[in-house]
């Protein structure tokens, strides 16, 4: 049986998948809710949102994701990053994922990635279940229903976490994969219900088709100013250093959080909605998100909640630190109508260290920008990956190694042309430790990081006194309005500055062995201020 709005010329026969029991083409929220609860994948909760579990996955399996080696690809994709596949290994998972899927019921989506008309990716998502489908339809952005009749994918993504891979059968690391395969436009997912993976494989995609058009590819969130969209900011960041809160800023118009395009038109958000982390959400701190938590159709995931009255426990991590909610963009009320902006007029790159070593915030020249983006450092917070339990240092070039198809120089070079041409201001903002390291100091607090970047935003913070930092040589405000000035000095706020200096070289010297991957791909410019 076939049911919903669909383009009879782009039937699921013609991708070679039959024998189905039923496919629900493009349903709309309500029904995919009814069918969801039906087959018991959640639970309605208050404000008619959904609460869902995915079980043994509740983030990424970034070593199961793969991409086919294929030969059209060979020579442009980043292998020391991206984990081959063979396109035999790959048609053999594909063929037993299809197989497999007969006789059963699956969800279509067709979607768009990208809210630049010129540059966008119209992506078909087949999911296993209805819940998967809404939380598509909420992450990707929708076109218009009467745009339905003559809609057709440039890539196709299935999702069926009922089937379990065989790494001796299906060239891959475990029975969870994650494949992508650029030459045939298909993407495979499969035994893992963690929902982050469908909209990662299309950020991934357009990570890899973008550049190849000069338009820069990034994972970072973005807003402007009301009325102003000249006046854009765009926030660089992984998971848990701030994206989402921090360009949630109610006096600002919000374009995305997560995943844009910059190219020769501006600013533009791939995305239709947002995936914020809800542990410790408060209301007082974050409204307009915690609002989301009650609004109609809004997905949580992997929370806590009282089983009669269905409410929700902002604190309690039993399931994972990575608890979410995923709400589609208009449920911001500052949220812009068209996902678009100008050329970035600032550039944020958030890091969370856990060293507690970097001030909360510096101010970056564009070689400074260059060798900070490609080094990518933050920590990994608790429960964005399987198996990360605390803050974990790392690099992650272009601040999202995972879903980068293409060499770093490739995005490194792109962002240095653009902020040349445009004259981006560029800012290294600390949302990590501050006191000590993690374990003995405490978060930088979001009143203190929300106050600098209002500052730098509003241009007041350039005007300012600036001191030069002795280990990574960027400028440092010395005192900025309604901020603890203590906080600037990050070695005055260790209790033993000699423990302090320790750690900072220690962090001085991680920079230098991870940057050295780079030095025969960079420019003399960025060489110069390349540290050790």
């Amino acid at each position: 049986m076939m049911t919903g709005r669909v383009n009879p010329a782009a039937r699921l026969d013609d991708q070679g998948i039959t024998g189905l029991r039923n496919v629900y083409y493009n349903l709309l929220e309500p029904d995919l809710m009814e069918q969801a609860v039906i087959r018991a994948e959640g639970r309605i909760g208050n404000g008619g949102t959904f609460l869902v579990s995915t079980g043994q996955y509740t983030g990424r399996s970034p070593k199961d994701k793969f991409v086919v080696r294929s030969p059209s690809v060979e020579d442009s994709i980043w292998w020391e990053n991206n984990q081959p596949m063979s396109p035999q290994a790959f048609d053999q998972l594909h063929a037993d994922m299809l197989n497999h899927m007969k006789g059963r019921d699956c969800f279509v989506q067709d979607l768009i990635g990208g809210a630049d008309a010129g540059n966008h990716l119209d992506v078909r998502v087949i999911t296993e279940f209805a819940w998967h489908s809404l939380f598509a339809r909420t992450m990707l952005r929708r076109p218009e229903r009467a745009d339905l009749d003559t809609f057709k994918a440039e890539f196709t993504v299935i999702n069926c976490p009922s089937f379990k891979a065989d790494p001796a059968r299906h060239g891959c690391r475990t029975d969870t994969v994650i494949a992508l395969n650029f030459e045939q436009k298909l993407i495979l997912i499969a035994n893992t219900e963690y929902a982050g993976e469908i909209k990662k494989s299309v950020f991934s995609t357009l990570n890899y088709i973008l550049p190849g058009r000069g338009i820069m590819a990034m994972h970072c969130s973005a807003n402007h100013a009301i009325d102003n969209p000249v006046d854009t900011a765009i926030f660089f960041g992984l998971s848990g250093t701030g994206k989402t809160t921090l360009s949630a800023d109610p006096s600002r118009t919000l374009i995305g959080d997560d995943e844009h395009g910059w190219s020769d038109n501006g600013t533009f958000n791939f995305e239709g909605g947002c995936y914020a982390k809800t542990i410790n959400l408060s209301q007082e701190a974050e409204p307009e998100i915690y609002a989301t938590t009650t609004k109609f159709a809004t997905i949580i995931e992997n929370m806590v909640y009282d089983e009669e009255t269905r409410e929700l426990d902002f604190e309690d991590d039993r399931l994972t630190a990575n608890m979410r909610c995923a709400y589609p963009l208009h449920y911001i009320s500052n949220a812009s109508e068209t996902a678009i902006g100008g050329h970035p007029k600032n550039i944020i790159m958030l890091t969370c260290d856990a060293f507690g070593v970097l001030p909360p915030i510096a101010r970056l020249t564009p070689a400074q920008a260059m060798y900070h983006f490609l080094s990518g450092f933050t920590s990994k917070v608790a429960g964005t990956e399987r198996g990360i339990t605390e803050p974990e240092p790392t690099f992650s070039t272009c601040f999202g190694a995972p879903f980068m198809p293409r060499r770093p120089e490739v995005y490194g070079n792109l962002l240095r042309e653009k902020i040349a041409t445009h004259g981006s201001t560029c800012w290294l903002v600390n949302t990590g430790w501050t006191g000590g390291a993690y374990g003995t100091g405490k978060r930088m607090p979001i009143k203190a990081t929300r106050g600098l970047l209002t500052a730098a935003l509003d241009g007041s913070l350039a005007s300012g006194e600036f001191r030069k930092d002795p280990n990574f040589g960027f400028d440092v405000p010395i005192s900025v309005h309604d901020v603890d000035n203590a906080l600037l000095d990050p070695r005055g706020t260790w209790s033993d500055t000699a423990a302090y200096d320790a750690q900072a070289q220690k962090l001085v010297q991680m920079f230098a062995d991870n940057f050295g991957q780079y030095q025969a791909y960079i420019d003399d410019d960025v060489k110069a201020v390349a540290i050790g």
